[in-house]
């Protein structure tokens, strides 16, 4: 199965991280665990929400989706509402 996450960053929640992995919890550890500037940076991360793909492609496509203008608007409006 091919999984894109959403994380959003626990120390400054206006940060959010779009990604693709094929292992969910090995990926969520890497983002809270690795050097790499933009994880480390807003550390930790908590995931909000994943959705499960069978064909990568399609998991591809969707990550390049959320991505865009367009996506990014879908993801805020749909995918992470803002409570009122």
């Amino acid at each position: 199965m091919f999984y894109v996450y959403i994380l959003k960053s626990q120390k400054d929640n206006s940060k959010i991280y779009i990604g693709f992995t094929e292992n969910l919890d090995q990926r969520l550890g890497q983002h809270n665990h690795e050097t790499s500037d933009y994880s480390r940076k807003y550390a930790p991360w908590g995931l909000e929400t994943y959705t499960v793909f069978k064909n990568k492609q399609t998991a591809l496509d969707f990550e390049k989706y959320l991505k865009s203008g367009s996506g990014f608007a879908f993801l805020r409006k749909r995918l992470l509402p803002v409570s009122t």
